[in-house]
């Protein structure tokens, strides 16, 4: 059974200059025959109207776990949630079913990562598309079904009065995700998750879709979340960065602070992992040594420790045995034992030359 608890505090529409989506001391954990995973551990963060969040990380660090938990779409047999979610001033932790749907595509929406799952076989793509303007809007089938031709052609389905009546398994892999993304925008909603959304897209589509989200954007003041591997697209569409890792946000700030001049070891790995066009092909890529911690039993201390190159460079053994603190200050900063001396030293002397760039 899910359990769901909400700390004192809650927001309301009254509250002024509260954020439009608010998360905080977010905890989700899943009941598994080998034990509880930590799949969120702690995570906090705010999104303000009509700007775009990009949540980064490897696999497995909870990005899509933690979208899932603002949308209600986990399973209560095995789930555990804590925390606090406020959508525009309205408390979604412990919300009814009811309310949740009436949320669901219309407010919020997600732009789910595998679209061969999240669309069903059994109903031709125009279908689903309509189906959810008609639930909540009251269209007519006519209005819905033009409603979803018009979002197929948005996307860049060709003849889209004909693909409309087409079934999923009649789409191409990129073809569906665009459909899936139709489906997403069709309501236009006023939270938009997108996790992946241009995954499956060559490089010309993923350049039309993210205009389309940034045309949408302008038009209705959506607020987006990015959940993404490629740090460029982030760089193109994000406002505000979350680094995530085992769960927990390790940094957090603009894209320019992010991007541009990261204060994490693990962001610092993230962005030494990328290609460089200027770099001669004989210059090996710098991956991060070692692979995620198991969320079923994670590190003790810092959760990168096992895999930081900096841990040594700490006093003492804290990264083993001290979780460091996530604080945040005019929206920067970063979970890490390291002195903001230290940082700016590593970055500036060893990190900024792998990367090509100049002080």
């Amino acid at each position: 059974m899910t359990t769901l608890t909400k700390p004192e505090g809650q927001a309301s529409p009254q509250d002024a200059g509260a954020p439009f989506l608010s998360v905080r001391d977010l905890y989700v954990r899943f009941a598994t025959e080998d034990g509880i995973v930590k799949a969120v551990d702690g995570l906090s963060f705010d999104l303000e109207r009509g700007k775009t969040l990009g949540i980064v990380g490897e696999s497995g660090s909870g990005k899509s776990v933690t979208n899932l938990a603002v949308l209600g779409l986990h399973n209560p047999r095995n789930t555990t949630i804590t925390g606090e979610i406020t959508l525009d001033g309205q408390e979604l932790t412990g919300a009814p079913k009811r309310t949740l749907e009436k949320l669901r595509g219309n407010k919020m929406a997600m732009i789910f990562q595998d679209s061969l799952t999240a669309l069903s076989p059994y109903y031709t793509v125009g279908r689903q598309i309509a189906e959810p303007f008609r639930k909540h809007t009251g269209a007519s089938k006519k209005e819905a079904r033009d409603r979803a031709i018009e979002m197929l052609r948005r996307v860049g389905i060709p003849q889209p009065q004909t693909r409309v009546d087409d079934y999923p398994h009649q789409f191409s892999g990129g073809m569906r995700q665009r459909a899936m993304i139709a489906l997403a925008l069709v309501c236009d909603p006023e939270l938009l998750i997108a996790d992946e959304p241009t995954t499956a897209l060559d490089v010309t589509v993923q350049a039309q879709i993210l205009d389309l989200l940034k045309d949408l954007q302008q038009e209705t003041g959506t607020s987006i979340i990015f959940i993404t591997h490629d740090l460029g697209v982030v760089a193109d569409v994000c406002d505000d960065v979350l680094v995530m890792y085992a769960g927990r946000c390790v940094e957090r700030g603009t894209v320019r602070e992010i991007l541009g001049k990261p204060h994490h070891p693990y962001a610092w790995g993230l962005l030494s992992s990328i290609p460089r066009l200027t770099a001669s092909v004989d210059v090996p890529l710098q991956p991060i040594k070692g692979s995620p911690p198991s969320l079923l039993n994670p590190p003790s201390g810092c959760p990168f420790h096992p895999r930081c190159a900096f841990r040594d460079e700490v006093p003492g053994n804290r990264c083993v045995e001290e979780r460091p603190l996530l604080t945040i200050e005019n929206g920067r900063g970063s979970a890490c034992h390291l002195t903001a001396e230290q940082k700016q030293s590593i970055f500036a002397e060893r990190i900024q030359p792998m990367l090509g760039r100049e002080g």
